[in-house]
């Protein structure tokens, strides 16, 4: 809305919430297994989290409060408190996911390459070439292209690599 991501960031997370209560009774249910808890995790509570991400210019605060919430998810479904010290880590690795910010950012790099191989008069390709003219006093916000920017500095990767669907595919892959 405001060239931030706070706001769908926020409705995204009750979107998470909603979910979860939902399938909660599944989530915390101690007949099935970790693994199998947190692959249904990941195909409903977390893609409807992360649904649209790709063109979000988010920033740290924005990644902190997802990593919050879907902590405090996964916390609950391994039945563990905050005070048993148990590290987000090891958690994640009980239920077999992967951070949640590595997953935004496969999103958001999946996106880049999808876009970059499309036709040059498509209009979607046409509005990355568009530059910010303006911006408004004091600290700039974050832009989609510069966290895009950074995402590849983080990997390594450039806009060649792209032009290979499979090649980028494997260099944008989790793990």
């Amino acid at each position: 809305m405001d060239g931030d991501a706070d706001a769908v960031v926020k409705a995204r997370i009750r979107i998470g919430w909603n979910k979860f209560r939902q399938l909660l009774p599944l989530l915390t249910n101690r007949d099935i297994s970790l693994i199998r808890r947190g692959r249904l995790y990941s195909s409903c509570v977390r893609s409807s989290m992360l649904h649209r991400s790709e063109t979000w210019p988010v920033r740290k605060e924005n990644e902190v409060t997802l990593q919050r919430a879907e902590m405090r998810m996964v916390r609950r479904m391994c039945s563990v408190k905050v005070k048993d010290r148990v590290p987000s880590k090891e958690l994640r690795e009980r239920l077999g996911i992967d951070d949640m910010i590595l997953i935004l950012q496969q999103n958001r790099l999946r996106w880049y390459g999808h876009v970059l191989r499309k036709e040059d008069t498509d209009w979607v390709k046409k509005c990355m070439e568009y530059e910010v003219v303006s911006r408004p006093r004091g600290i700039p916000k974050r832009t989609w292209r510069e966290v895009l920017r950074k995402d590849c500095q983080a990997r390594n990767l450039n806009r060649e690599d792209a032009m290979d669907r499979g090649r980028w595919k494997k260099l944008i892959k989790i793990g």
